[in-house]
């Protein structure tokens, strides 16, 4: 609930109300960053310093105005790098239901929550936009969505439970293989808003 309010205070160009926890957790790994700038060559840079140098600065600003001005939420601007951790949450959120889909189509006794799972996943790939692999399996899912759940319907005195045909079996495991082997090869087009971030580690681990 509390990331949920942050996320649409910050949307609606506000600084959200900070917590007593976030303020005591943020001193403390501060502390930790400054400990491990001790094991660096003498002079010790200063931390704001070392943030610049390395590029850190850019993919975290908000750990460096927490560190000038004791908040981040004074930075109102979107950093670039959210688009890039919300990417990737995306694609870990998507490969992880994916999986979890293909293990409960093949194992469990029911299939009364394979619908629910399905349409989740539904859910995630419609939030992309402009990738044609993710376009197609929508329109999939769309086509034959509705007469899949149907055939998960029976008699509220039945003792049988909800089992999908094995075409429709075949169908969802198509769709979720599809999709695993998407987001674990990476191909260009999944990749455009990693670029940034890509280009930093490149540099920095040269």
């Amino acid at each position: 609930m509390r990331h949920l309010k942050f996320q649409e205070q910050l949307g609606q160009g506000c600084s959200p109300e900070e917590s007593d926890t976030f303020q005591a957790q943020g001193s403390e790994i501060l502390d930790q960053m400054l400990q491990c700038l001790e094991h660096l060559p003498k002079p010790m840079p200063q931390l704001e310093d070392y943030l610049d140098m390395v590029g850190l600065s850019v993919m975290f600003p908000r750990v460096e105005v927490f560190l000038i001005q004791g908040s981040p939420l004074d930075m109102l601007e979107r950093p670039p790098m959210d688009e890039y951790f919300f990417h990737v949450a995306k694609l870990n959120q998507l490969l992880v239901l994916s999986q979890q889909l293909e293990e409960d189509i093949r194992h469990l006794g029911s299939h009364k929550y394979i619908a629910h799972q399905l349409s989740v996943i539904y859910q995630v790939v419609s939030s992309f936009r402009g990738i044609q692999a993710f376009s197609d399996i929508k329109k999939d899912i769309e086509a034959n969505f509705k007469q899949m759940k149907q055939c998960l319907v029976v008699e509220e005195d039945s003792r049988h439970e909800p089992q999908l045909a094995a075409h429709y079996i075949n169908w969802i495991l198509e769709i979720t293989q599809k999709l695993t082997s998407m987001v674990l090869s990476l191909p260009e087009e999944l990749t455009d808003d990693l670029h940034q971030a890509v280009t930093f580690v490149s540099q920095f681990l040269s």
